[in-house]
């Protein structure tokens, strides 16, 4: 439970930096989101889903 919290944790973070320091890129990049086909935000998604998981798995066998 402890390493589920920390991972919710540091997501915050991630998203806080990205609404504190650019927030004007982020207005723009969800004005853009509607006009993405359904295919490609799929794709973006199990992309990040894959990235994310490889990227525990490493911390998990590295650390």
């Amino acid at each position: 439970m402890t390493t589920l919290l920390q991972a919710i944790g540091l997501v915050l973070v991630v998203e806080g930096l990205a609404y504190a320091l650019a927030p004007s890129l982020l207005q723009r990049m969800a004005e853009q989101l509607p006009r993405l086909d359904e295919q490609t935000l799929r794709l973006v998604g199990v992309a990040a889903l894959a990235a994310g998981t490889g990227l525990v798995f490493l911390a998990r066998h590295w650390g």
